[in-house]
């Protein structure tokens, strides 16, 4: 390793250059047991973060490793963040406040930029919970609700709590299980450990600090403030706004927590929760995903002001600075700490500049594309490894596919051994012993004295888990947690029914757990949990829904007039169907070369879903028939490769393509990504939309009509009369 002390006595950024992306956690690990207080890793996404704080602890088994990730929601949703996700933050900026030894924190550039509540705040919402301390059950409701928490029937997930006589059950921030207190009366008896998936109990403990769920605390004080600043910066007419009614009445409101600054005396940044002796290393890439995330907050924010009328129930956003750093204000912090700068390039050493040495392990790619055997060059290389005085390494994600990778490789005639740690490790493969161990990296690194390969450099992308899906009956079940007394369901024989819970009911000698509802006239109906693929949960707005009554007709009457208008549509479908497969359409198909050049590009695993719809859609362009298909998917599932993929196989093919998004912030996005990804290729993309300079919508249009611009994406300026294509 290069001199560290140097690196943590600098008063000025450095590059730290030659370090291999497989090689961070190394490096960071080092430079965690080096520094007087702790190592802090900036990484551009929530997949670097993870990747660097699964493998830390594998080389510095002392470390303690903390991820504060960014909240899972874009900035100005209606959503809040997971309470998993809030709680992890909180868990994080407590432990920052203490350190019993060498600490890695990892955190990534977007939670760099928001703004955080104070180290006094963290400190103040802490909560600790003892046997023989006395709270009133109500106190301790209000408590965790005043803390984030929500109530369940049942805990399962962060953040929640449940409450059940003399029993709370809750899921802390910072506890990867959930906690069990046990009162009798006021006093608290007993603290014990349970696990939320068989909700038994596993261990007792001794005292427990309670930390929030949420960043956005609901006590007294905070509401005050948050209605003064919510009617300054709003105005009067604000008061009106189902968010101002909700936390003026001491209710939580999804969303809420995109108005933080308001509910705080002050809120700080990540760098004010560090001290002096802390040592800061960001990634080359973090730099420029900063940026690229600061022009998508003030995109966000213009979209919300833009689309935002007076009435109620309308977005009041905060100008973006409220929340998040400004960009001279990230800069200044980057210089002023100071930040070093790590990058997998090779610079030649200076004063600012310090060479780990670290480059990319051997990538046997080459091999595969020849349908060579993987483990016979694999083999020779540790061999030729050992020869050269280089300790040859190996790294499997499990234990499983370790001794397969072993056991194979010794076959080939490359006797490995395994080792538990990584001192381990250069101990066995100091005398040229190819050595494996289960370290969770996705690349390899390499220096003067050994190369480390990991199992996807070997074999290719680590392939993606395969999930079974669950039956309804089981959905259901899962669903039952997120059910209140009161909800309405739907029996598919009588109708429409109110869920008043799960009862245990007397069947000779034993108790069944069933399903109870009630219908129109007080009646009940228990349904035995095995036959719960009967229920479903109710799928419209519930004001103004009846329910049915058992036995009788108004369901079976209301089930038969649905299903003489389902075999209307069906008819209708049926003639549209025809008519469609009477038409012939060009037959699009990927050129080989070109298509997998272009495949390369996608730096990620397909999940099966995606996989499945992009040969669907393949298939339908192969067809000569004309396209019916909508693919659907959550918000980052895949939908844009999917559509790449095909705007690629229809533009090469020789015809235009289309892409009309429904917002000018999602159409600049998405013409950025195309551009991007058919950069290389001889494809001309333009864009249409009314944040683009009046020149370039004509000359796109113009290239459009004349066949010049194979691909455009922009909102609905592409549907003008004055759009014409050549070729669509």
């Amino acid at each position: 390793m290069p001199d560290l002390p140097a690196i943590l006595a600098a008063k000025a950024p450095l590059t730290l250059a030659s370090v291999a992306r497989g090689a961070q956690p190394l490096v960071l690990a080092d430079l965690a047991r080096a520094a007087k207080r702790r190592a802090v890793f900036i990484a551009p996404d929530d997949a670097a973060m993870r990747s660097v704080s699964e493998a830390a602890q594998f080389f510095a088994p002392e470390l303690q490793v903390i991820e504060f990730p960014a909240w899972d929601c874009l900035p100005y949703d209606r959503a809040s963040p997971a309470l998993s996700v809030s709680a992890r933050r909180l868990s994080a900026l407590h432990q920052l406040q203490s350190s019993g030894g060498p600490q890695l924190l990892v955190t990534t550039v977007n939670a760099l930029l928001q703004r955080v509540l104070t180290p006094f705040r963290i400190r103040e919402a802490v909560r600790e919970l003892a046997p023989g301390m006395e709270i009133g059950r109500e106190s301790l409701i209000a408590l965790l609700r005043r803390q984030g928490y929500g109530r369940t029937d049942t805990v399962i997930d962060a953040g929640e709590f449940a409450v059940r006589g003399s029993i709370f059950d809750i899921y802390p921030s910072g506890l990867e299980g959930g906690l069990r207190l046990d009162f009798f009366g006021d006093e608290l008896e007993s603290l014990r450990l349970f696990d939320p998936a068989t909700q038994r109990t596993t261990e007792l403990v001794e005292r427990h600090l309670l930390l929030p769920a949420s960043e956005a605390l609901l006590d007294e004080d905070s509401i005050k403030r948050f209605r003064t600043r919510y009617r300054e910066t709003f105005g009067g007419d604000a008061t009106q706004d189902p968010l101002y009614e909700a936390v003026s009445e001491g209710r939580r409101l999804a969303g809420m927590e995109h108005w933080l600054p308001l509910f705080e005396d002050r809120l700080v940044t990540l760098f004010d929760h560090l001290g002096a002796g802390d040592v800061l290393v960001i990634d080359r890439e973090a730099m420029q995903a900063g940026g690229e995330r600061l022009t998508d907050i003030a995109d966000y924010h213009r979209q919300r002001r833009e689309v935002a009328g007076q009435a109620k129930g309308s977005y009041r956003a905060l100008a973006p600075e409220a929340l998040y750093l400004s960009d001279g204000e990230f800069a200044e912090a980057l210089e002023k700490w100071p930040v070093h700068r790590a990058t997998n390039f090779a610079e030649p050493a200076s004063a600012k500049v310090i060479d780990f040495g670290f480059r990319s392990g051997r990538d046997f790619t080459p091999e595969r594309g020849v349908a060579a055997n993987i483990y016979d060059a694999a083999a020779a290389h540790l061999k030729a490894l050992a020869k050269a005085g280089k300790r040859p390494l190996i790294a499997a994600y499990s234990a499983g596919s370790l001794s397969r990778i072993a056991s194979i490789l010794t076959e080939a005639g490359a006797k490995v051994q395994t080792a538990d740690s990584w001192q381990e490790a250069l101990g066995l493969s100091a005398k040229g012993t190819a050595t494996a161990m289960v370290l969770p990296l996705d690349t390899g690194f390499a220096n003067d004295t050994l190369e480390l390969i990991t199992e996807q450099d070997l074999l290719g992308d680590r392939l993606v888990r395969r999930r079974k899906r669950k039956k309804d009956a089981d959905a259901f079940l899962a669903e039952l947690q997120a059910l209140s007394r009161g909800d309405l369901v739907v029996h598919i024989e009588h109708g429409i029914g109110r869920y008043l819970g799960l009862e245990a009911i007397p069947v000779g000698q034993s108790k069944h757990d069933c399903v109870a509802l009630e219908y129109a006239g007080n009646a009940k109906l228990y349904i035995p949990v095995e036959n719960i693929d009967v229920l479903s949960r109710y799928g419209s707005g519930e004001d103004g829904a009846q329910l049915d009554k058992l036995g009788g007709e108004a369901w079976q009457r209301r089930r038969a007039r649905l299903k003489e208008r389902i075999r209307e549509i069906a008819n209708e479908l049926l003639r549209t169907a025809a008519a469609r497969a009477l038409r012939k359409a060009v037959v699009l198909s990927p050129e080989e070369s070109s298509w997998l050049q272009f495949l390369d590009r996608f730096p990620w695993d397909e999940t099966e879903d995606q996989e499945q719809a992009i040969a669907d859609v393949l298939a339908d362009l192969e067809s000569g028939n004309p396209m019916d298909r909508l693919v659907c998917g959550d918000v980052g599932f895949g939908k844009t490769e999917v559509a790449l993929r095909a705007a690629f196989v229809a533009a090469m093919c020789g015809v235009q393509v289309a892409v009309v998004a429904p917002t000018t912030l999602l159409a600049r996005q998405h013409y950025q990504n195309f551009a991007e990804r058919f950069a290389g290729f001889p494809l001309n993309v333009g864009r249409l939309s009314r944040l683009v300079p009046s020149g370039e919508m004509k000359d796109t249009r113009d290239g459009l009509a004349a066949g010049k611009v194979d691909v455009v994406i922009g909102t609905h300026a592409i549907l003008s009369k004055s759009t014409e294509f050549k070729n669509l």
